[in-house]
């Protein structure tokens, strides 16, 4: 698991669409702080089906900084 701190942009040549997973989410607040959860399921060919994969965590600056990035990677979808 892993609190995102900061973003950073990478070059890469690589450009391929990994295969689908479901993602669940969670919120809950600890010593005043509010942290968003993401967690990712294996793909369904896995060992241990639903066992959760990789687990990210945004505070408030963080959420604030990924909204920048998804509204400059899709403009027609942030209104």
């Amino acid at each position: 698991m892993a609190l995102i701190e900061e973003f950073q942009r990478v070059p890469s040549d690589a450009q391929k669409v990994h295969g689908p997973v479901t993602c669940g989410y969670r919120a809950f607040t600890i010593d005043g702080r509010r942290i968003l959860q993401l967690d990712t399921y294996g793909s369904t060919d896995r060992a241990i089906p639903n066992k959760i994969s990789q687990s990210v965590q945004l505070d408030a600056a963080g959420a604030r900084a990924l909204i920048d990035i998804i509204t400059e990677a899709f403009p027609d979808v942030v209104h």
